[in-house]
């Protein structure tokens, strides 16, 4: 054992103030922990973390970076700790297509100019673009009060570096971020995930940062997932990107770095052999537009706009091809129609790059909503397209144009799904109902199926205009009994119907339900003769042609309850449950049947 070993920890700390960052060389070392997408499962990139800290004597990282900051040495230690985590990432297997988030002290932001110019030249010698690297702005502090702030980000994104705000929620100005800079990330702190799924409160601020952020063309990463629940409340809110315990730990070991957990994106999803119809919609009005790399020259915008001289803008990518913005024509005109306004341009004491003229653009993954869109493009202002990607790659973009079509053409799909004779929303609508009620917990649902039985020699006896009297009347009483918004009432075709309803009882669903199903026998046994009304029965054949008698018609409705507070993503486990107790309702001797969800 050496002898520094049998020092006791906190000596080192009293006594090493000008030898802190020789003891930090000697035991510091740099841990990756993943940032993954959260509806693939692949590896975003990594947030390199400082260990080895205690080993000298100090609780947390934030410790030792105070006192190196007393000492006059924290520009040093972070020096040296963003060069080796600079070169653990090079040998990181494709470490281009990946990102490393490196945190930015506030303290060292006066040193920012000497801070880019030895990270540029690391960079270099290991052959990683600057793209590929994200300082996280740290909240711990309120960064936009230090003068050099602004000129330190606008230095960064010129120089083709990434900006995350870290710790969203609980710092100082990260609003003032949010509002007056361009930054690609924000990751939303840890508090606010810690039991999402069980805080209607906390998922609401999610939501709707969620969607601040996007209108802002910023992706959203989440902290500190450490449950199933939390990753699947994280995607239904939309986030982009997630980290913390569930997904991997933190780890100095290379060979324990995989490029991607795709267990993740089949968790309480049910696997789609096919897209969305707003997928399908949007896709067919995505327009592939040109693009430009932020780190290419001013004349390359020139000659693409001089090729298309109907484009007023183009989107802005990095050399990951994740979209920036746009660059639109109108920024340029003024140097176009100025006598010498290109050679100015291109002077490099002016010093006028692309990353000067890039615009913010509302950024979305192309499996969002429609009517997601159409929000992002009401929230912003002036805005020219939104900008789609997948993978957080860009796909293309879809103009305001072409979004009032895919709203068009996805309602014109759902009354074509409309059954003609009761005209309620058909399978599709029904699957979406469910879908979506499955993975909002913040009340009580109900998934009522609801079963004629006994139709089919009804049917066949009284005649195929009569069997469709049947089934209108029984439409007619569901719009009776469930007409609030709330309700949603489908036809799921011949004498199937479905009945959702949320934030009731099960007391007051069960007496809603009994009166309908006294109404529905007391009109459908007029359709009978009074012979077979008498008698109770009427003879038919068996679906194997086999004569016999049955008793009248009567509905049956079997209902499935979500309590509150639990999430599922599974349409496939509600659809077997609802099979279930449908099943069971139809045995009973009430016709009617509750079952509560089991996980």
């Amino acid at each position: 054992m050496s002898s520094a070993s049998l020092i006791e920890p906190g000596v080192f700390r009293r006594y090493a103030g000008d030898q802190l960052l020789t003891l930090s060389k000697l035991v510091l070392e740099t841990a990756f922990q993943p940032i993954v997408e959260v509806a693939t499962g692949t590896v975003f990139g990594y947030e390199t973390l400082m260990r080895g800290y205690d080993r000298i004597g100090f609780c947390e990282p934030l410790e030792l970076l105070d006192q190196a900051a007393e000492a006059g040495q924290l520009l040093a230690l972070e020096q040296m700790m963003a060069g080796r985590s600079l070169a653990k990432f090079a040998t990181v297997p494709d470490f281009a297509s990946v990102t490393l988030f490196l945190n930015l002290d506030v303290r060292l932001i006066k040193d920012g100019d000497y801070i880019i110019e030895r990270l540029v030249q690391h960079l270099s010698k290991l052959n990683i673009p600057p793209s590929s690297v994200c300082f996280e702005l740290s909240e711990r502090f309120d960064n936009t009060t230090i003068p050099e702030f602004a000129a330190l980000v606008l230095k960064l994104r010129k120089a083709g570096f990434k900006l995350a705000i870290d710790d969203f929620g609980v710092g100082h100005g990260e609003m003032k971020l949010l509002c007056d800079y361009q930054v690609d990330y924000l990751k939303i702190d840890r508090h606010f995930i810690d039991g999402m799924d069980k805080s209607s409160r906390k998922r609401h601020l999610v939501k709707n940062i969620v969607h601040i952020a996007h209108v802002l063309g910023v992706r959203v990463v989440a902290e500190g997932i450490e449950t199933e629940a939390e990753l699947m409340a994280c995607r239904e809110y939309g986030v982009d990107l997630v980290q913390g315990y569930f997904i991997a730990r933190p780890t100095t070991f290379l060979n324990e770095l995989q490029p991607a957990f795709p267990h993740l994106a089949d968790i309480g999803r049910v696997r789609r052999s096919s897209q969305s119809l707003d997928e399908i919609l949007i896709r067919k009005q995505i327009e592939n537009l040109p693009t430009v790399y932020e780190h290419e020259s001013i004349d390359t915008v020139f000659e693409l706009f001089r090729r298309n001289p109907r484009q007023a803008f183009f989107p802005v990518l990095n050399a990951n091809r994740e979209p920036r913005g746009v660059i639109n024509e109108y920024h340029l005109k003024e140097y176009i129609y100025q006598p010498f306004g290109r050679d100015l341009l291109k002077n490099k004491v002016y010093e006028r790059t692309i990353s000067h003229f890039v615009d913010m653009a509302p950024i979305i993954g192309l499996d969002a909503d429609a009517e997601e869109l159409m929000s992002l493009f009401a929230s912003m202002d002036n805005s020219d397209c939104i900008i789609l990607t997948e993978n957080m790659r860009y796909a293309g973009v879809v103009s305001a144009a072409s979004l009032i079509k895919v709203i068009s053409e996805k309602q014109l799909k759902i009354a074509q799904d409309q059954n003609p004779l009761t005209s309620l929303p058909g399978n599709r609508a029904i699957t979406d109902f469910i879908h979506e009620s499955g993975r909002d917990d913040d009340d009580n649902r109900f998934f009522c199926y609801c079963d004629f039985d006994h139709f089919k020699p009804f049917n066949d006896n009284y005649g195929f205009h009569v069997g469709d009297h049947a089934i209108s009347l029984f439409a007619a009483l569901l719009r009776r009994y469930f007409f609030s918004d709330d309700h949603f009432l489908g036809h799921v075709g011949g004498d199937d119907f479905f009945i959702g309803v949320r934030d009731w009882t099960r007391e007051e669903l069960t007496e809603i339900l009994e009166r309908l199903l006294s109404d529905f026998h007391d009109d459908v046994v007029t359709l009978y003769s009074q012979e077979e009304r008498e008698a109770g029965r009427i003879k038919g054949h068996d679906r194997t042609g086999i004569e016999r008698f049955f008793p009248l018609l009567r509905c049956s409705i079997g209902v499935l309850e979500l309590p509150k507070g639990l999430l599922l993503d599974d349409g496939a486990r509600i659809a077997s449950s609802i099979a279930a107790v449908k099943a069971q309702a139809k045995q009973s001797s009430s016709g009617l049947v509750f079952t509560t969800f089991v996980t």
